[in-house]
């Protein structure tokens, strides 16, 4: 099955960029999230969860200082320079984006990010050192919110399309595989 990339792409046309879905599905990520932090901190009183699903799915609020699993939890500055170093780099892949695929999920890293980045910038006790607003609960996994989920599910996607060799320029193959063709038939590329 040829997609619709694939037939611009040996036509000679260049898909479109896609910078603007990426800002799209950022800004929708974050908009839930911030949406859903706002509810989590106004209905859900801390140490009384809400039950969803018996005990397997609950809404049970926490002040996350860390990462992921509370790892860092003395480190909150530094894991908001690594924030906004993924945000800067997103918005700079971003800029030349033609895979739609790639778009999804760096609009989904790009959302996430910026959902936990204003938890650290804006949220008790200050800027650089704000606590992360999470409130899902599955099981055993630990407790987490709409970014954590856009970061996960974002990264997810780019490590798949990475491997099935589909690019952020929209052409398929590894980046280093067309690198080496060009040097074969003299070509620079």
């Amino acid at each position: 099955m040829v997609s619709e990339v694939d037939k611009e792409v040996s036509a000679g046309e260049r898909p479109p960029t896609r910078m603007r879905m990426l800002v799209v599905i950022a800004a929708t990520v974050l908009a839930l999230d911030l949406a859903t932090k706002v509810a989590a901190v106004h209905f859900i009183e801390p140490g009384n969860p809400i039950r969803v699903i018996g005990d397997v799915v609950t809404l049970k609020l926490i002040r996350n200082p860390g990462a992921a699993f509370s790892m860092a939890t003395g480190m909150t500055w530094l894991l908001t320079l690594v924030a906004i170093a993924v945000v800067i780099g997103v918005i700079k892949i971003g800029r030349t984006l033609r895979s739609p695929w790639w778009a999804l999920g760096l609009g989904l890293v790009l959302g996430g990010a910026l959902g936990n980045l204003i938890d650290r910038m804006f949220r008790a006790p200050g800027p650089l050192q704000g606590h992360v607003v999470d409130f899902v609960s599955v099981g055993w996994w630990p407790v987490f919110n709409v970014a954590d989920s856009g970061v996960v599910c974002g990264a997810i996607l780019l490590v798949a399309l990475t491997l099935v060799g589909l690019n952020p320029d929209g052409s398929r193959g590894h980046a280093d595989e067309s690198t080496e063709a060009g040097s074969a038939t003299g070509k620079e590329s």
